[in-house]
């Protein structure tokens, strides 16, 4: 088997390059022969480029492909059309896996396509979300690192045929969020078979929260709310309204939750400083999601008012 490890990236030099560092390090086994890693710039303003230059000896993996900015879905396609594989493994670029990662996604997929004679399947890999930044395969498994989305291209691998059929990545999804979930909404209706694979596991880096990064995240839930109305577009079903939270039950949810708003980003900055003074920001970040849960749901009806969707 020849896998093609498919990563857009933009402007995460630091933790892209564990990420690479954890990529070269792979195993090889049946019915893993060999792999390449193919990295598409999405137009990064940082030192990643002129980096890669300069420690092109060290990926030997590696191709690189550059594009002028256009967001995640343009990245990932423009990675599965330079890639020559006849599977497809995407992640993101701040996931650093372990050794086993590609032989294990191998061996779960070619394990499936013998039990069904086919390959409409794809295999699922564990991520495990974790701020330490210098030893992140060290964070243990966690309840919250549970993930119930069908097809999430943090860590998963596919037929390369059968990506091409379902159509690729939606490129109209140019800002923040579910673009990959999207794609799972096609390839389930071609009857595609999720399969878990635990054992190719991925830790996921992000800072630990801090007060500067609040209206980062307002921005974020503003575009996941745009993009969920595109989603919603193309595929009009009960299930994608739950799954982006366009329900009366989810804006009466956090409405209750939040007492109306008076629990918000605002209200909630002595608080969130204090957890993170006292080590415990995740326990802020946890509550910090009750607004901004709020705020996407209220921005996602206000924008379907604006389009004539509500």
């Amino acid at each position: 088997m020849f896998i093609s490890v498919v990563i857009p990236t933009y402007n995460r030099l630091p933790i892209l390059r564990q990420c690479l560092d954890a990529l070269e390090a792979q195993e090889l086994g049946e019915p893993l022969e060999r792999y390449e890693v193919v990295l598409v710039d999405d137009g990064s303003t940082d030192a990643t480029v002129s980096w890669l230059a300069d420690n092109a000896p060290a990926y030997p993996h590696l191709r690189l492909f550059r594009q002028q900015h256009g967001g995640p879905a343009a990245g990932r396609n423009r990675g599965v059309e330079e890639a020559q594989g006849e599977v497809i493994v995407f992640i993101d670029s701040d996931l650093v896996v372990t050794p086993s990662f590609l032989v294990n996604h191998a061996r779960a997929l070619q394990a499936q396509w013998s039990r069904s004679g086919n390959r409409l399947c794809f295999t699922y890999g564990a991520v495990i979300n974790t701020a330490n930044f210098e030893n992140p395969t060290r964070e243990p498994h966690k309840l919250n690192d549970l993930s119930w989305a069908y097809f999430a291209t943090g860590n998963v691998a596919i037929d390369r045929q059968l990506l091409e059929q379902a159509g690729l990545f939606d490129t109209g999804f140019r800002l923040y969020g579910w673009e990959d979930l999207e794609l799972g909404e096609r390839l389930r209706r071609l009857g595609v078979l999720l399969v878990r694979c635990p054992a190719a596991v991925g830790y996921h880096w992000h800072p630990a929260l801090s007060l500067e990064q609040i209206p980062d995240l307002v921005r974020v839930e503003r575009e996941r709310a745009k993009m969920g109305l595109v989603f919603y577009r193309k595929h009009p079903t009960r299930r994608v309204r739950f799954i982006i939270q366009y329900t009366w039950l989810h804006r009466l949810l956090w409405e209750l939750l939040t007492l109306g708003g008076l629990v918000n980003e605002r209200s909630l900055r002595p608080l969130l400083a204090w957890l993170i003074r006292q080590g415990h920001a995740g326990v802020a970040m946890e509550l910090l999601r009750l607004p901004l849960n709020r705020l996407g749901v209220r921005e996602l009806y206000a924008q379907a008012r604006r389009e004539g969707l509500a």
